[in-house]
């Protein structure tokens, strides 16, 4: 039963990241991958939630697996993110490369971060 809580979450969570991909496409020209940076951050805000919310009320393991390892694991992208940013740096704009970099990781972390440690009780 794990495999398929871990196998739905992640087709779930796949399916979105692309929806939300090709949905910025339609109002975002720039260089930044705005997509996968949106798509990272709020698996991160999910992930985060996810916890919080298993430590009060969520003892349910087949929960977690579909929704953390599954669901966050196909909506969240750290190899897209790194096909981008290399193919940022191999095009010479290492400026949006490094902001890639930097603010993906800065603001994932921070997220993470500041949701666990405010947590509602």
């Amino acid at each position: 039963m794990n495999i398929f809580a871990v196998f739905f979450g992640g087709g779930l969570g796949s399916l979105l990241r692309f929806g939300i991909s090709k949905w910025i496409l339609n109002f975002y020209t720039g260089n930044f991958p705005l997509g996968t940076f949106i798509s990272n951050m709020l698996s991160c805000i999910i992930l985060a939630a996810v916890v919080i919310f298993s430590k009060n009320k969520i003892d349910n393991e087949l929960i977690k697996l579909l929704l953390i390892t599954g669901f966050c694991g196909g909506f969240s992208t750290f190899s897209t993110f790194s096909f981008e940013t290399v193919d940022l740096l191999k095009s010479g704009n290492y400026v949006v490369a490094f902001l890639n970099i930097f603010v993906s990781i800065a603001v994932g972390v921070g997220l993470i971060y500041f949701l666990l440690k405010n947590q509602v009780q």
